[in-house]
């Protein structure tokens, strides 16, 4: 186990209206920091700073109303990798990792990262996340778009205090969010490339916000504003790595190991990259695996059938390739970033996003 690890399994504080559960010994799944991360001063200070982070999630989700903590704390406590966050105390770490504005920008950005899974579970009729049931499924569509829509409110309430060009900075992120999800929503337009629209869309969905994660710490700690450009840029490039990953795993995982069911993506239709590298195949051994991966797949023995054909295809071999293609841009971005454990942690990030199991 690693120092930051270690350090990170501990207590949640009772926070003011929040549930009276709040204070308890947590068991963080190992997934949720992930091995990439250092020991040593680097790992404690992250550890620390992702406690603080802790608090203030748990407080944001408080209320005085029984009901909204339950629906509101549902996806905080079930783990996740708190991924954003962890990336802006990482980027701080190269300032004053303790400014005014690191700890509090790190909540918003995972705040909003959490309203958007409400809202996409909905969207994606999804019944399981992080290994728990959707909140969606747990109580209803209504329930969860609210819910979602009041985390973007408590953000939005963090973010009043940290200044005019951090909310623009947010509102532009919260754009790019919302054009990638009805880009994604409507599809590729017609003569337009399905895999670069794919991409595109990415880009915009995750890789913005894992941008503003990195450009918030790196711009809240005080660094230069050329160093800030490129941490911003890497996190977008390593933001989409992390999302496609996130689509391999679905088809490669055994168990539901990445925190949902394998192969949800094929039974609700969505064609992520492996699919729509397949689709673009016209080889004739292939025809089959275009058939079943070119709508949802929600027979059992259809679907087994599907992930057999992806796992073994030269689809998945290239969205592999995709994957391993955006990490080493990332990495390209840590030319200016000063040598030293931070850009070690940082390139080791770029590795951890191919090779993650979970």
């Amino acid at each position: 186990m690693t120092g930051a690890r270690a350090a990170v399994e501990g207590t949640i504080p009772e926070v003011p209206g929040g549930s009276p559960h709040a204070h308890r010994r947590i068991s963080t799944p190992a997934s949720t920091i992930g091995p990439w991360l250092p020991d040593g001063e680097l790992g404690a200070s992250l550890a620390e700073g992702l406690a603080r982070v802790e608090t203030m999630l748990a407080e944001a989700v408080g209320s005085e109303h029984a009901f909204i903590r339950e629906a509101a704390g549902h996806l905080m406590s079930a783990g996740g990798k708190r991924f954003r966050p962890m990336l802006a105390l990482l980027a701080a770490q190269l300032g004053d990792p303790g400014a005014a504005g690191v700890t509090e920008s790190a909540v918003v950005c995972e705040l909003t990262h959490l309203a958007t899974l409400y809202h996409d579970d909905v969207m994606d009729e999804a019944v399981v996340r992080r290994g728990a049931p959707s909140a969606n499924s747990r109580w209803t569509n209504s329930i969860a778009i609210l819910t979602g829509d009041l985390l973007f409110a408590r953000a939005s309430d963090l973010l009043a205090d940290l200044g005019p060009e951090a909310v623009r900075i947010q509102a532009q992120t919260f754009e790019r969010l919302v054009t990638g999800q009805i880009r994604e929503t409507v599809g590729a337009e017609p003569g337009v490339d399905p895999i670069a629209h794919y991409l595109d869309v990415l880009a915009d969905k995750t890789g913005s916000l894992v941008a503003t994660s990195a450009r918030f710490g790196a711009r809240f700690a005080g660094l230069d504003e050329a160093l800030v450009a490129e941490l911003t840029a890497f996190g977008e490039e390593v933001g989409v790595a992390f999302q496609l990953s996130d689509d391999l795993l679905d088809i490669v995982s055994q168990g539901g190991t990445s925190g949902k069911l394998p192969g949800t993506d094929l039974r609700e239709g969505i064609a992520t990259l492996p699919a729509l590298f397949a689709l673009a195949d016209d080889a004739p051994a292939d025809a089959r695996l275009r058939e079943l991966v070119s709508r949802p797949v929600t027979d059992d023995e259809e679907h087994a059938e599907a992930l057999a054909l992806l796992r073994s295809s030269t689809a998945l071999v290239r969205a592999n390739g995709v994957l391993a293609e955006y990490a080493d841009r990332a990495r390209a971005r840590l030319g200016t970033v000063p040598a030293g454990d931070v850009r070690d942690a940082l390139s080791a990030l770029c590795d951890y996003v191919v090779t993650r199991t979970s």
